[in-house]
C-alpha cells in the first residue's frame, strides 16, 4: 500500500491541529508537572514529552493504532471489538481515558461527516460512537488506504506537538524553542514507530509512573487550563 496524494491530503487533515477534536484543551497531566516544578525549561519539556511517546500513552496508542488498522484491512470485525474494549481500559487515569475517548469520538463524528464511508458508518454504529482515538484514526486509516507506517508517524507527531504546544504555553517558552523540542523529538517518534509495528499487545505496558501520577494529581489541582 502506498502513500497517494489524496491518502496523504487526508491524512495531514485529521492530524492536523486544525481537525476539531479539542486536542489542545488537554495536557496530558503536563499541567501539573509545571506547576509541580518538574518541567522548567525547554530541555525538560523535551524528556517529559519523549518519556510519554516511548514509554508512556503513546507506546499504547501506536500499537492499538497498528492493531486497529491491521483488524479493518482485514475485516476482522471480532477482534475490531475486543480492541474498542482493550482500548477503553487501558488508560492509567480518569483524565487520560476522557482525553482519549472524547476525542476518539469527536474524530468519528467528524471524519463519517466529512469523508464518510459505509464500512466507517458500521464500526461507529457497533461501537456506538464510543472510542478511543488511535483505534479510530488507525481504523479510518485503513478504510481509506492508507499505509500503516505514515499514519503511526503522523499520529505520533501529532502527539508529541500537542503536548509541546501545551509545554510552551505553561511554561512558559517561545516558540523558537517549542520547535526545537518538535524537532528533537523527531528520532523519538522514529523509534516508537518502529516498536508499534513489532509490538504484540499480549506483552506490552507501559513504564512511565510519574506520568500518571501527575495525571492523577491534576485530577484536585486548584486552577487549570486544560481537561488533563
Amino acid at each position: 500500500m502506498t502513500t497517494t496524494d489524496a491518502a496523504l491530503y487526508r491524512l495531514m487533515t485529521w492530524l492536523s491541529p486544525a481537525y476539531p477534536l479539542g486536542a489542545f484543551s488537554y495536557s496530558h497531566g503536563l499541567e501539573y508537572a509545571v506547576e509541580d516544578g518538574r518541567v522548567r525549561n525547554a530541555a525538560g519539556l523535551t524528556g517529559w514529552v519523549g518519556a510519554a511517546v516511548e514509554h508512556g500513552a503513546g507506546r499504547i496508542d501506536a500499537a492499538l493504532l497498528a492493531a486497529a488498522w491491521r483488524a479493518a484491512t482485514e475485516s476482522d470485525d471480532r477482534q475490531m471489538a475486543e480492541l474498542v474494549d482493550l482500548g477503553m481500559a487501558w488508560r492509567g487515569t480518569a483524565e487520560t481515558a476522557l482525553e482519549s475517548a472524547a476525542q476518539g469520538a469527536a474524530f468519528l463524528t467528524i471524519t463519517r461527516a466529512a469523508w464518510p464511508h459505509p464500512r466507517l458508518e458500521a464500526l461507529a454504529a457497533s461501537a456506538g460512537n464510543q472510542m478511543a482515538l488511535s483505534l479510530a484514526v488507525g481504523a479510518a486509516a485503513a478504510i481509506h488506504a492508507m499505509p500503516l507506517a505514515p499514519v503511526l508517524t503522523a499520529y505520533l507527531q501529532a502527539f508529541a506537538a500537542n503536548l509541546v504546544s501545551a509545554g510552551v504555553r505553561l511554561v512558559p517558552l517561545g516558540q523558537t524553542d517549542g520547535q526545537r523540542a518538535t524537532a528533537a523529538l523527531e528520532s523519538v517518534v522514529a523509534r516508537a514507530v518502529e516498536a508499534a509495528l513489532a509490538a504484540d499487545l499480549d506483552d506490552l505496558g507501559t513504564a512511565a509512573p510519574l506520568l500518571d501520577w501527575c495525571s492523577m494529581k491534576h485530577e484536585t489541582q486548584y486552577t487549570r487550563l486544560f481537561r488533563s
